[in-house]
């Protein structure tokens, strides 16, 4: 099964080639990757983990 995933970048992602992560979801699971390297590695997280995750940084910002 061949799907097509649906890629968001973040909006902290700059237009100049600095940081960027992008996100996918499917069923149960969130995709990140580098938007740099489209083929490259991408991590698999749950999607509690990745409501976890936001859930955090959401209340506690880096910078």
């Amino acid at each position: 099964m061949n799907v097509e995933l649906a890629w968001r970048k973040s909006s902290y992602s700059d237009n100049e080639g600095g940081d960027c992560v992008e996100v996918a979801g499917l069923p149960g699971v969130v995709l990140l990757r580098d938007s740099k390297v489209v083929a490259g590695p991408r991590l698999v997280v749950t999607a509690k983990s990745w409501d976890a995750l936001v859930s955090v940084t959401a209340s506690h910002p880096l910078g």
